[in-house]
């Protein structure tokens, strides 16, 4: 089979005013990079990636730099193409599928809060070493702590600090908008679990995100047709808390920890902005076997 190369897939979508999404992968029986299990695969394109720019005149914010130099690349052409001279990029989180394209960008203001520069920092070889390697790594040169207000062009933003899904996650408000770029913090169909110690934490910090003002939710792994339509509604963060609240539950519950996903969470789908897509089953099962085990630490 011939293996289409990095970013031939990729479709550029515009979900809301002065926001471009750069969505990759969810086609049906394509990986893009390696037939044997790998975290770009795995974690990213067969689940469904997208990025963001966010863009007024000159100015633009990208938000994560996809998960290749070549997927990179693109952004970084299509936004110089619309005229945009002066590009900041935000790092949502230290994960791979995150922070793969940052040397494309490395002549760039790249910011992030400074757990996730320490979580690059101290996994450089890892992360360089990795399948596929992303090598040289490239660091953010911007640190912030809790929060941090900038503005692109006229369009003013905010990077407020959240641990959910990983200990070090950046979500991005554009209070005008009433729109949130979640990162990892929300994911469609299921959070996908890699701190699973930790999950406590994620619950009270999702019940702090649900008490902000937004109307919209942009994630960086759902489908195609819900961030091209402008995002998620707030349903989005009861729906992650509700499967995050269950699979605590697993620890007591033999049966429902047997559950496979499209039953596990039945109610969720039916009720919520999130929807059944059944290569989440695996992740879900990673997800149980997780907090299983870290149950017995």
């Amino acid at each position: 089979m011939t293996r289409p190369s990095l970013g031939s897939t990729m479709r550029l979508v515009r979900p809301a005013p002065n926001v471009l999404g750069f969505y990759d992968g969810r086609v049906e029986g394509v990986r893009i990079w390696s037939d044997e299990p790998n975290w770009l695969d795995d974690g990213a394109y067969t689940l469904g990636v997208c990025t963001y720019a966010i863009v007024d005149g000159s100015q633009a914010l990208v938000y994560d730099t996809h998960i290749s130099l070549p997927h990179a690349r693109i952004i970084r052409r299509t936004l110089e193409e619309m005229g945009v001279t002066s590009i900041r990029v935000v790092l949502s989180h230290f994960h791979d599928d995150h922070i793969a394209g940052n040397e494309v960008f490395q002549d760039c203001e790249i910011i992030a809060n400074s757990l996730t520069a320490s979580a690059l920092e101290r996994g450089r070889a890892d992360i360089e070493g990795g399948n596929p390697p992303i090598k040289p790594l490239v660091l953010p040169n911007r640190t912030f702590e809790n929060s941090l207000s900038l503005t692109v062009g006229a369009i003013p933003v905010e990077l407020r600090q959240v641990e959910i899904h990983s200990h070090d996650g950046t979500v991005l408000l554009m209070p005008d908008a009433g729109l949130l770029l979640a990162g990892d913090t929300l994911e469609d169909s299921v959070t996908y679990v890699s701190e699973p110690e930790r999950l406590a934490a994620h619950l009270v910090d999702l019940g702090r995100m649900s008490g902000w003002q937004f109307d919209r939710i942009l994630p960086n792994h759902g489908s195609l047709e819900a961030i091209e339509a402008g995002g998620y509604d707030r349903s989005f963060i009861a729906a992650t808390e509700a499967y995050v609240r269950k699979l605590l539950a697993c620890r007591q519950d033999s049966e429902l920890a047997k559950q496979d996903l499209k039953t596990f969470g039945a109610d969720m789908f039916a009720e919520t902005a999130v929807e059944y897509f059944a290569p989440y089953e695996p992740v879900h099962r990673q997800n149980v076997e997780a907090v299983i085990s870290a149950n017995g630490q």
